[in-house]
């Protein structure tokens, strides 16, 4: 009912930017929520920022200061800025969106940062 497609990673060096994208499409108005995650090889998947339908935000500590989540109304779709990348932020980005009882993943988009 929900369908959650990511886009935006790749390749940059240490320090450099990327801005993930989260597009949504079904029912939309369920929504709640949306969270971006991510999984590195031989680690757990984990939480780097959430966006609440109000418009609140959190971010995990290891990206305070460096990530922005937001979202254009216009579409249905929620950004992640990433500034100041670290190699340790390689990964495999997942946009998640919760309603009250359910959650919706994408299929992800890797992000590298090289040394």
């Amino acid at each position: 009912q929900v369908q959650l497609v990511e886009s935006g990673g790749g390749l940059v060096q240490a320090g450099g930017s990327l801005r993930l994208s989260c597009a949504a499409s079904g029912r939309t108005y369920t929504i709640n929520g949306i969270g971006w995650y991510r999984q590195a090889p031989g680690k757990q998947r984990e939480l780097v920022a959430t966006i609440s339908r109000r418009g609140s935000t959190n971010y995990a500590d290891s990206v305070k200061g460096r990530f922005t989540i937001s979202r254009d109304n216009t579409k249905d779709t929620v950004y992640l800025q990433m500034n100041s990348l670290k190699p340790e932020d390689t990964a495999v980005y997942y946009c998640n969106a919760e309603s009250i009882t359910y959650g919706y993943w994408g299929q992800g988009t890797q992000v590298t940062v090289s040394s």
